[in-house]
């Protein structure tokens, strides 16, 4: 009997083991050693400064009296379990998509533990020009737009070659 995890996309889950100590060991290191809004410049146009986000990418329902925990929470943990699924059912040799399934789940799962323990999601990384700042984010936020990123480019690439497969 073939062992699943072996031969399906689920042995690519130890990405999302990676993606998921990185983030919440970042995390912990911000929350133990900066303030709230504390700021420390590390370069031109990059800071590391700690901020509380209780609500989606870009601060999107932060303001909403708490419920969005909740529903982000139940959101994060629907994507998890089909992401999980789409892994099972395909093979192993689908590096892309796998990666990319993986990174989404491990991105979902720090922030989620976030807002489990918080009630927040944690952020720290700063990227600015000038006076403009790009909203702050973490491991997991860049893990998931990567993820995103590689999943519509796999769908580009599988597109391509059914269209000439026909």
């Amino acid at each position: 009997m073939k062992n699943p995890i072996c031969s399906t996309g689920l042995r690519w889950l130890w990405l999302t083991v990676v993606i998921l100590i990185v983030d919440l060991s970042s995390k912990q290191l911000i929350l133990n050693h900066f303030q709230l809004y504390e700021s420390i410049p590390l370069m031109p146009y990059f800071n590391l400064a700690y901020a509380q986000n209780p609500g989606a990418a870009f601060s999107f329902l932060a303001d909403k009296g708490g419920w969005q925990r909740w529903f982000f929470a139940f959101v994060a943990i629907v994507i998890c379990v089909v992401l999980i699924v789409m892994m099972y059912r395909q093979s192993v040799n689908k590096k892309l998509s796998n990666i990319a399934y993986a990174l989404v789940i491990g991105g979902a799962l720090g922030n989620l533990c976030d807002r489990l323990v918080h009630g927040f999601v944690v952020d720290f990384i700063d990227f600015y020009v000038g006076d403009w700042h790009w909203p702050t984010f973490n491991i997991a936020d860049m893990a998931i737009c990567v993820g995103a990123a590689l999943i519509i480019l796999d769908s580009c690439i599988n597109t391509d070659k059914k269209a000439s497969a026909s």
